[in-house]
């Protein structure tokens, strides 16, 4: 994707997000009418889109909070952030080792303005509107620079993510997966998990359903094999590639999806 595409800076209230659903999702309240009646709708056929909401940013913050601990990671580039909620990244790093250094990225109007309310005191952290895709521009950005030293390992999130983009041979998850993983140093780790179904019809409605409701801000629901394509040439992490509540639980105390027509799935990939 070509580096300094301009987005949009004004919030379309009567347009849903997939940012604004999610925080909906997760009892949040920077969403509008549009957005909890698209969410109203799309559970009408995959019932089980909350549950699964809130096990995806419980595998966001277990996954951090492995990386900060476990492995030294100190540095976090959240590609597609969302709106901020409680535990964010910053915050489950940070209170690893207050050094910890996070670059947040969404395209979405709305995050910036709210992210940027909320890191106002945190030297260590900064949000930056841009496209995903737009790796050019997202490493050259001066908060990307001025955080990120990109000759130690850093931790590159793509959470719930890859389903907003479109197959393409350059810009779609695979691309950009790989693209992204060419910038960083070795011992580096790239988190990555989507929307999954091995269900047709569920994938064929939920892709239709949200591309409309977006306004063609949307990719697709895949499959599992899509998702560890994106790994490839990676050391994975145990336990693997899973449904993302399995992913190294710390609690047997998490929300359950009643019905499976749907999951997030993904892991973490270390680079070599």
């Amino acid at each position: 994707m070509q580096s300094g595409k301009q987005l949009s800076t004004s919030i379309d209230a009567d347009v849903p997000t997939a940012a604004r659903m999610y925080d909906y999702y997760l009892g949040g309240k920077d969403n509008y009418a549009a957005d909890r009646a698209a969410c109203e709708e799309l559970d009408k056929v995959v019932p089980s889109t909350r549950a699964l909401a809130l096990n995806n940013r419980r595998f966001l913050q277990r996954v951090v909070r492995t990386l900060a601990a476990d492995y030294g990671i100190r540095q976090f580039l959240d590609h597609g952030s969302g709106l901020p909620t409680q535990d964010n990244v910053h915050q489950v790093a940070q209170g690893v080792d207050p050094s910890s250094r996070v670059v947040y990225v969404d395209n979405d109007p709305m995050v910036l303005v709210h992210g940027r309310a909320l890191l106002d005191q945190n030297e260590q952290t900064a949000v930056i509107q841009a496209d995903m895709r737009d790796t050019d521009g997202i490493f050259s950005h001066p908060d990307t620079r001025r955080l990120i030293d990109l000759s130690q390992p850093v931790a590159a999130l793509f959470v719930s993510v890859m389903h907003c983009l479109p197959d393409s041979e350059t810009d779609g998850p695979e691309a950009l997966a790989r693209r992204v993983a060419e910038r960083l140093a070795p011992g580096s780790f790239m988190v990555m998990c989507q929307l999954v179904s091995e269900d047709p019809e569920v994938r064929d409605f939920v892709t239709g359903f949200m591309d409309r409701t977006t306004q063609g801000h949307w990719g697709r629901v895949r499959q599992e094999k899509d998702v560890a394509r994106l790994f490839a040439g990676m050391e994975i992490l145990e336990p693997g590639l899973v449904e993302v509540s399995s992913w190294r639980p710390d609690s047997e105390v998490a929300p359950r999806q009643l019905t499976q027509e749907w999951i997030e799935f993904g892991g973490v990939g270390r680079l070599r």
